[in-house]
């Protein structure tokens, strides 16, 4: 039996904290987490931020929320429009 491939959720944040100067453990601190181990799942991709702590990485690195996930985003906005593109089209 194959092992299902995990699909990683695109982002930008090691190169923001990077830009920050800031180590994954700095970064877990500031948001209140006792140790790094979910910023760095964050930043592999393996897991999403709760809406605060996306807030918080946000006001952190001085980024929009957007530009944080960048690619998730752009798919994200491009169904969305889709959809009610579409929506419109079959009233």
């Amino acid at each position: 039996m194959q092992e299902k491939k995990l699909k990683k959720i695109p982002n930008c944040l090691p190169k923001y904290r990077r830009q920050k100067g800031l180590t994954q453990k700095e970064v877990a601190k500031i948001l209140g987490f006792k140790t790094s181990s979910i910023i760095s799942k964050w930043e592999r991709g393996f897991s999403f931020p709760s809406t605060p702590s996306l807030l918080k990485l946000s006001a952190l690195y001085g980024r929009q929320v957007e530009a944080l996930f960048v690619d998730l985003f752009q798919k994200i906005k491009e169904e969305v429009v889709s959809d009610a593109l579409n929506k419109n089209q079959h009233e």
